[in-house]
């Protein structure tokens, strides 16, 4: 008896490898994912500019990559003391304007300079709903907990959101693999009705996309938690983000159909040093521990003479330490 229903997930005709470069934006789920990818050392740049949940604010954000533009201080908001951009996360705010801007440009050029050598873009798309500033009709990334009388409350449609990206597929992504996702995160916020209808437009878009623009894929995160797993075990105690557990599945399944088979077999060896890292000895002082530690040296040292484009610093400090 079938008492799942799995999901038969395409072979990607371009499997991510060591060899290329990757940027990866959107909700907290692309944090998720980039956090695997960065662990097994594949040369990725997540979310320079901090979470961004939906497709309008990851454009902008293309946009402003690829043209390189700083921002000026006048660009900053401040409230209460605290300096701020309605272009990035709270992560970039503090009480220091300048400190924040300087954040704030650091950031733009690390997303300039990734984008200019990426080969690839995983883009996860979190929300159809977006919250523009009735000041100047800004779309706003992220709303730094202002009044809600201060935004206009759109949900974008599949139609907008197919022409604000054709630009950009067309311009400065015309020649980089494209990779799409919806992050299985649940807006509770905007109620469940709101939150499916949201998702529904971001699917029906993603898959326009995909079928007008041949370089891009889509990868079915989104179906996995909400057809798969299926089940309420696989979320957090707050009912909204997928659990630990539906994040490792997930996982397994991306690296299955979209990471190259010699990138896999060295996520193995990696995986068993970091292993090794995390191992608590019963006796740290005992020969057993000292010849435990040597072996995982020896490992990292025959790694780093295989892969001397890839950082074991921390690796063998560890060990030789």
């Amino acid at each position: 008896m079938q008492f799942r229903t799995p999901i038969q997930i395409p072979q990607s005709q371009h499997p991510i490898g060591y060899s290329e470069r990757g940027l990866l934006l959107g909700s907290c789920f692309t944090e998720n994912i980039g956090a695997r990818m960065t662990r097994y050392k594949l040369p990725v740049t997540v979310n320079p500019s901090g979470i961004l949940f939906n497709p309008a604010s990851i454009f902008h954000t293309l946009e402003r990559y690829a043209s390189g533009k700083l921002y000026r201080a006048e660009d900053l908001s401040c409230d209460n003391g605290l300096w701020f951009s309605f272009d990035h996360h709270s992560t970039f705010s503090s009480t220091d304007r300048q400190k924040t801007l300087d954040r704030i440009n650091r950031a733009t050029e690390t997303g300039a300079r990734a984008l200019q050598s990426a080969d690839y873009l995983i883009l996860t798309l979190g929300t159809a709903w977006i919250y523009r500033l009735k000041s100047d009709g800004k779309i706003v990334c992220n709303c730094h907990k202002q009044p809600a009388a201060h935004f206009i409350r759109e949900r974008l449609s599949a139609e907008t959101i197919v022409e604000q990206f054709a630009p950009l597929a067309e311009g400065c992504l015309c020649d980089k693999r494209i990779l799409w996702s919806v992050s299985p995160v649940r807006h509770i916020g905007d109620g469940l009705i709101d939150n499916a209808w949201s998702k529904a437009i971001l699917l029906d878009a993603i898959h326009r996309i995909v079928e007008r623009f041949p370089n891009n894929e889509y990868f079915p995160s989104f179906e996995i938690v909400n057809d798969d797993l299926r089940d309420y075990r696989f979320y957090d105690k707050d009912m909204v983000h997928p659990s630990e557990l539906a994040i490792d599945y997930i996982w397994e399944q991306f690296q299955e159909s979209h990471i190259s088979h010699d990138a896999r077999m060295l996520f193995k060896r990696i995986e068993a040093v970091h292993r090794a890292m995390e191992h608590r000895p019963f006796n740290p002082d005992s020969p057993a521990h000292d010849r435990f530690r040597q072996r995982y040296a020896d490992e990292t040292r025959r790694l780093i003479q295989e892969y001397p484009d890839l950082d074991f610093t921390t690796e063998i400090n560890f060990f030789e330490s």
